[in-house]
Formats: C-alpha cells, structure tokens, sequence
C-alpha cells in the first residue's frame, strides 16, 4: 500500500511534465519469450514482428564449438534432454551444452522454461504442441538481416557471451568464437546495430584490450549471491565501480531490483550507483520487464512511468515488447 500511495504523489507531482523519451531502446528479451518457447526462431520471428530496436541471443558452445542461443549452459530446464539422451548428465545431474554435438542438439525438442519439478516458470505462458528446436548464432543473426531487407527494418542485435570463465576452465574461449562470428558479419564497429554484453567484468576487459573488440558493450550487474560470474559486483556497484567500467562498455544492463536506493527502494530514488552510470553517460538497459512478474504493490503503467519518465533510463529489456511499445509511443506523442 505504501508503494502504491508513494507512486500517486509522484503522478500528481509530474503531472504537468511532459516525459521526454529519446532514442528509448526496447530488447526483446530472448525473443518474444513470453508468447512462445525463448531463444528459439519462431521467438525471434515473432520479436521482429512485435518491432523493438533488438533481439537479445544468449550464447553457449557445443562440443564442437558451435555458438548456439541458449539462456543457460545446462539443457533440462527448457529441452527434453533427458528423454533423449538420459545417460548423459554429468555428476551433478545437470545435462551441459558443451558435451553435446550440434547436430545432437537439434534433435533436441524446446519447451517452455520449467522448475526442477517439472512445472513451468511461467504458468500462463505458451502450452501449445509446437515443435521448436535450438537455433545456432548464426542462423539468428542472418534471419533477423533477412527480415530487415525484407521489411525495411533496422532491428539490431544484442547477444550475451555466458559463462566466459566456465567455457574456458573447459577449454574453449568462447569470446573469441563471438568476436569472429561479428566479424564474419562486419558487426564488430561501433557503429553497427549491435550491443554485446556479459556479466564477466574481467572477460569485457580482455574482450576490449586482449581481443581487440570494437562492438558497443554493455556490462551486465548481478548480485555476488548469485554466481553469475567472479566479478566482485559489490565494488562494481558503486560510483568509483562505474567509473571503472565506463572506460570499457557504453552501458549498463542492472537488475530491476538493485536500481533503486535499497534503504528505501519505495521511495522511487535511483541508487547512488545508478546515477554515477548516468553521470558517466551510461546507456542503462536494466532487467527484465515481465507483465507476469511485476514487483508486488506496483502496476506495468506505473513501472514504466519510472523506468522511461522518472528515472530517465534509455532502454529495457522485456519479454513482451508490445505493451512497452505502446507506453513509449503514447509517451512520445
């Protein structure tokens, strides 16, 4: 109640304001993952359709170093791998990308992100019997390019490098496979219509001074609770942190619930942090927009009112693009 009475005095007080959105870029998060199975084709067709400014590919490896789009480095929680393949989880009972063939996943069949028990993530999100199967990086990047030559569209790209540490504890560099593959395509240029992004502060260091990336980038903030990444995000989260980074990446992509100052978050105020990002002129694209997971006490409208009116962030992440669409259009007019 509290959350919800605070947001009417802000209403009432910005009232007369006109919201000024500017170049306000909206992601779609996985594809359009919260109409059909993520990361697959389809998702990301009906993304291109739904019309944001990019289409988000999270990468992982084959065994044969193969970039495939997948949110995590396991399969169980959104293929039936362990229909397929039951005698191949490792020792914790976790079935890893990396110890299947290309050709091996695409046997694979994708279904809706799903618990440990077997029940979805998301309960009213796609049932249907459709038949969807993992997509290659490639295969994402050259079908978003035909959809823009076809519909005269500018939709840009916006993939994750997942667990660079892990992959090479493993023995692949997989940033290295990312950085030819945007090279292959003439995507590594500031310029191009493309962020990449990684939760790893140590890998978009190496990926810039290392490796040589020329590619807008976006660090990623976790919480260390978490294990993302070996990144120490508690000094990352302060404004010597972010300082540090912007000699790095254009941008920021931070959890929703870390934005706001957290000895207070109902008073709408952005953290300390976060306003250093801006200082620094940071991109901010923070995590993750779902209408079926909205912070308790709070609507969509009124979220979206602080996102793209009061803090003045330049972009978001979403599962379902067009209601954010249609905020931002009626905000702009």
């Amino acid at each position: 109640m509290r959350v919800a009475r605070l947001f009417s005095v802000f209403l009432i007080t910005s009232a007369s304001l006109s919201m000024s959105v500017q170049a306000f870029e909206i992601i779609a998060h996985r594809g359009a993952s919260g109409y059909l199975p993520e990361h697959t084709l389809e998702a990301m067709a009906l993304a291109h359709a739904q019309g944001p400014d990019y289409i988000e590919q999270d990468l992982v490896l084959t065994r044969d170093s193969q970039l495939v789009v997948l949110h995590d480095i396991h399969l169980e929680t959104v293929t039936d791998v362990e229909q397929k393949f039951p005698e191949r989880a490792r020792e914790d009972g976790r079935y890893y990308a990396l110890d299947f063939s290309l050709a091996e996943l695409k046997t694979l069949h994708v279904h809706e992100r799903q618990n440990a028990d077997g029940t979805p993530v998301f309960s009213n999100r796609y049932a249907g019997n459709g038949h969807f199967t993992i997509a290659t990086f490639e295969e994402q990047l050259t079908t978003i390019a035909e959809l823009n030559r076809l519909t005269g569209r500018n939709i840009g790209y916006y993939p994750e490098i997942k667990s660079p540490a892990w992959h090479r504890a493993e023995g692949y560099d997989i940033s290295s496979l990312v950085l030819a593959t945007l090279r292959k395509y003439e995507l590594d240029s500031p310029t191009a219509p493309i962020f990449l992004q990684c939760f790893d502060f140590a890998e978009v260091k190496r990926l810039r001074n290392e490796l040589g990336a020329k590619v807008k980038m976006v660090q990623l903030i976790a919480d260390d609770e978490w294990g993302e990444s070996p990144t120490d995000y508690g000094a990352l989260k302060t404004p010597q942190g972010m300082q540090e980074a912007a000699k790095y990446v254009q941008g920021i992509g931070p959890w929703l619930g870390h934005v706001t100052q957290s000895s207070n978050p109902a008073s709408f105020e952005l953290a300390d942090w976060v306003k250093a990002a801006q200082a620094e002129g940071l991109y901010i694209h923070p995590y993750t927009f779902r209408l079926d997971a909205l912070p308790p006490g709070i609507t969509a409208e009124q979220l979206l009112q602080l996102i793209v009116g009061k803090w003045q962030f330049t972009g978001l992440f979403t599962d379902q693009v067009p209601p954010v669409k249609a905020f931002v259009e009626r905000s702009t007019d």
